[in-house]
C-alpha cells in the first residue's frame, strides 16, 4: 500500500465525517492497516512510499526502534510500523524532524507527558491549517491564471491550453 492508498483511505475516513472526527475514524487515519505480522524493511518501505534510507535514518535518530532477525535484518513490528505511519504523515505535514524527536521522547517518558505533547500537536495543527489556506489561495490564483489563458479548470483538465499572450498582469 503506497502513500496514494494510505491518502486514499484517510480522505475516504474523512468524507464519512459530518462535524467532529470520532475517535474510531482519527484511529482509522493513523492506522498501518491490517499489519498483524512483523515486516521487513522493504514491505514498510512500500507499505509507506519512503526509502529504505529514510527508514534506517529515523531508526538512526531514535524516532523508531526495530528489532532483528536471527540473521541480523530489521523486523518491523505492528507497533512499528503504526509509529512509522504517524511519523510519515508528520513529516508530510511539514513537522520538522528535531520537533519529532521531541515528540517521540516525550511519549517514551509516559503518560505525564501528554499534556506538552498535546500543546505540541495543537500548534502543529495550527500550523498546517494555515498552510492548507495558504495552498487554497495559490490554487485559486492558479486556476484564475489558467482560465486567463483559455485553460480549463479544475481536475479533470490535465492539458493545457496555451492561446497568446497574457492579458493585463503578470505573465
Amino acid at each position: 500500500m503506497a502513500t496514494e492508498d494510505l491518502m486514499r483511505k484517510a480522505l475516504e475516513a474523512l468524507g464519512e465525517v459530518d462535524g467532529p472526527m470520532s475517535i474510531e475514524v482519527i484511529h482509522r487515519l493513523v492506522d498501518a492497516g491490517d499489519v498483524q505480522e512483523p515486516m521487513s524493511i522493504a514491505e514498510v518501505s512500500d507499505l509507506l512510499d519512503v526509502s529504505a534510507h529514510t527508514l534506517r535514518y529515523y531508526e538512526k535518530i531514535g524516532l523508531v526502534e526495530v528489532d532483528r532477525d536471527s540473521s541480523g535484518h530489521r523486523v518491523y513490528g505492528p507497533e512499528s510500523v503504526r509509529r512509522l505511519v504517524f511519523l510519515t504523515r508528520m513529516r508530510i505535514s511539514g513537522m520538522a524532524i528535531r520537533d519529532l524527536q521531541h515528540y517521540v521522547e516525550l511519549v517514551d517518558a509516559g503518560e505525564g507527558t501528554v499534556p506538552e505533547r498535546l500543546d505540541m500537536l495543537l500548534e502543529h495543527r495550527d500550523t498546517v491549517r494555515r498552510q492548507i489556506k495558504e495552498l487554497t489561495l495559490s490554487l485559486a490564483a492558479t486556476e484564475y491564471k489558467i482560465a486567463t489563458y483559455g485553460g480549463r479548470t479544475g481536475e479533470q483538465d490535465s492539458q493545457p491550453s496555451v492561446t497568446g499572450s497574457s492579458p493585463r498582469g503578470v505573465s
